[in-house]
């Protein structure tokens, strides 16, 4: 790509910097406790367990051996899949790049046969949510909550591949 950004398989050795950049964005910018990067590295750890590379992936994006970001595919059931940990660094923001990564990972998942995709995220993650509705995602569920220190309005997303 033109940029110099490309996206390779997530590998175990991006397990420490993944949960990282998890916990340090959504504490500066949430105000989330320390109880979310816990939760960043039991998805991740689960991931590198039991995932099935056959229809389940993760990517991390890299330009110039510098990560910028992850987004992730995994099973939900035989006809549905989720997107997790999808995040980029600061300044991999407004290139573009979090569309091409969705993009990828949607990609993906229809490759696999799966006729759906799901995803659990905040309204607060507003650029998350114009990007997930410009690619056909929709929102049929939302929520008040408590979580991670904070009070949050949960939301649901899916999309028909």
């Amino acid at each position: 790509m033109s940029d110099g950004v490309s996206l390779r398989s997530y590998d175990p050795a991006d397990f420490d910097w993944l949960v990282d950049l998890h916990g340090r964005h959504y504490a500066e910018a949430e105000g989330f406790d320390e109880t979310f990067a816990p939760l960043v590295a039991t998805i991740l750890r689960d991931f590198e367990a039991r995932h099935d590379p056959s229809c389940e992936r993760g990517w991390i994006a890299v330009r110039d051996d510098v990560r910028l970001g992850s987004i992730f595919c995994v099973r939900l059931d035989d006809m549905t899949a989720k997107l997790r940990l999808f995040i980029l660094s600061p300044e991999a923001r407004g290139m573009g790049l979090g569309k091409r990564m969705l993009t990828t990972c949607m990609g993906f998942a229809r490759a696999c046969g799966y006729s759906g995709m799901q995803l659990w995220t905040h309204e607060s993650h507003a650029a998350a949510c114009a990007l997930y509705r410009a690619n056909g995602w929709r929102c049929p569920s939302s929520k008040p909550v408590h979580s991670f220190g904070v009070d949050l309005v949960e939301q649901a997303w899916e999309v028909t591949l």
